[in-house]
């Protein structure tokens, strides 16, 4: 395909996703604000173990022409970067949660700046080193612009790569912010050896606060089962290598959250969004006991003890 995209964060995400670009479409760009590449290896170090292919560039700069921006910054970061963008790119959002001062989806960050810029979301069970192998995945572009929800999808769509369309991105943005949530609770659940059945009956409460989530805040409840929801919080609550599950876990061992976070290098964006997207809950009054618990975990108010009274002690209901 003939059109130049750029990605922009060279976080372990942004890289996996230049490098599955790399094969759909001639020019990509990785832009980084101040990582760089190894010129002998082509490796960048976020993501240490795929070389990038050589038709993608690695740069603090655009170039003069671009189709499309693949925004992967960190949320919180959102913010800082779009004065840089240029002007009338259309921009797909990869990353996911809730600015902390804020409490907006990036989508509503890009509205504020920029009211008349085409945007969609992408979001999906998408690990990013099984994306730069090559291994099988299917994720969910979201927009309110069909003609770039087609051009995202023939960008991205490969035999190991299967893009699924959407027109709800509210619905999409809160399963990805509140899925790392509840894969901090997934992780404690296990961390502190309350079982398998635990994190089952977790996981299912959980999908229904995402989907009161996403009724209360204008989104779709259908949204919530597929990919952006049930898909991605079932990826993010197990698997060992997720950031949020497996701080979760070391909470669950009863290890500080101050200790934790010190050992690491990358964002565990669930920390961050777990007060914001509490506050919009609260908002809009959705019931979420396991994010208010989750919450109430990560200030250090209760113990995982303490969490696991409150939520098998609440009043019996129907499901």
């Amino acid at each position: 395909m003939n059109k130049t995209v750029c990605v922009m964060g060279s976080g372990a995400w942004g890289v996996a996703l230049a490098i599955h670009i790399s094969h759909t479409c001639k020019t990509v760009w990785l832009w980084s604000r101040k990582e760089c590449i190894n010129p002998t290896t082509r490796i960048m170090p976020r993501l240490p173990c795929y070389a990038l292919p050589e038709n993608i560039t690695v740069s603090n700069t655009f170039p003069k022409k671009i189709d499309l921006i693949f925004l992967t910054v960190p949320v919180q970061f959102v913010r800082s970067v779009l004065p840089i963008i240029p002007l009338d790119i259309p921009v797909v959002i990869c990353c996911k949660g809730v600015e902390t001062n804020s409490l907006k989806f990036p989508s509503e960050i890009i509205e504020e700046f920029y009211p008349n810029r085409l945007w969609a979301v992408l979001s999906g069970p998408n690990f990013a080193a099984e994306v730069a192998q090559g291994l099988p995945t299917a994720t969910v572009i979201a927009s309110r612009y069909a003609l770039l929800t087609k051009t995202t999808a023939s960008i991205l769509s490969t035999s190991t790569f299967r893009v699924y369309a959407n027109k709800d991105p509210i619905g999409v943005e809160i399963g990805g912010a509140a899925k790392n949530v509840i894969a901090i609770a997934s992780g404690a659940t296990m961390g502190a050896g309350l079982g398998e059945n635990a994190r089952a009956s977790l996981i299912t409460r959980g999908i229904t606060e995402l989907s009161r989530l996403s009724i209360g805040l204008g989104g779709e409840p259908n949204t919530i089962t597929g990919l952006a929801g049930v898909g991605d919080l079932i990826l993010t609550c197990t698997g060992a290598t997720s950031r949020n599950y497996s701080l979760g876990y070391e909470l669950g061992k009863g290890r500080h959250l101050s200790d934790i976070l010190k050992e690491r290098n990358t964002v565990t964006e669930g920390v961050l969004t777990a007060p914001a997207i509490l506050q919009r809950a609260k908002h809009h009054k959705v019931d979420t006991p396991i994010i208010q618990c989750v919450n109430q975990l990560l200030q250090g108010e209760i113990t995982v003890d303490i969490a696991k009274e409150k939520l098998m002690g609440r009043p019996l209901a129907h499901e």
